[in-house]
């Protein structure tokens, strides 16, 4: 009987967790207006990695790109980043760890979902590459956050 009450009490946490919402630094808004014109360019490769649903809210993931932080993500945010064309990798970190290995084209936009699933204490996340039409409607849903590196 004890179990089922605690079971029900981490059941009700675990959904104010998602349900809330979680603040990151946010991009310059003009900023984010000129990403939102998708153009990349021509000697390196885009990166957008967008989490546009409000599931998990309350809870900010770092992402790194090759093992350096590239910031936070909260609901309806995005991160990007320009890359020189080869191998990558992007780490999510959240209850769950998820990467995403990609070989990056110059001239070329990555559009990466980071879906949000409900875990047992906290929200998990998938990374996900997406085509352009889903990767660039799901950025516009999202506002920019602000880089790692200048991040306080």
């Amino acid at each position: 009987m004890q179990f089922k009450g605690t079971f029900i009490a981490l059941s009700f946490a675990s959904l104010l967790v998602m349900g809330g919402c979680a603040s990151v630094p946010m991009g310059d808004p003009q900023l984010d207006a000129t990403l939102k014109t998708f153009n990349t360019p021509h000697d390196k490769a885009s990166v957008y990695v967008y989490r546009n649903e409000s599931i998990g809210g309350a809870v900010k993931m770092d992402v790194s790109l090759d093992g350096k932080p590239i910031g936070k993500t909260a609901a309806k945010t995005y991160l990007y980043e320009e890359v020189a064309p080869g191998h990558h990798q992007l780490l999510s970190e959240a209850e769950n760890n998820s990467t995403l290995d990609f070989d990056a084209v110059a001239g070329k936009t990555y559009y990466v979902w980071q879906e949000v699933k409900m875990g047992i204490m906290y929200a998990r996340n998938k990374l996900q590459l997406v085509d352009d039409q889903t990767g660039q409607a799901g950025v516009k849903e999202s506002k920019l956050t602000v880089p790692a590196t200048t991040a306080h």
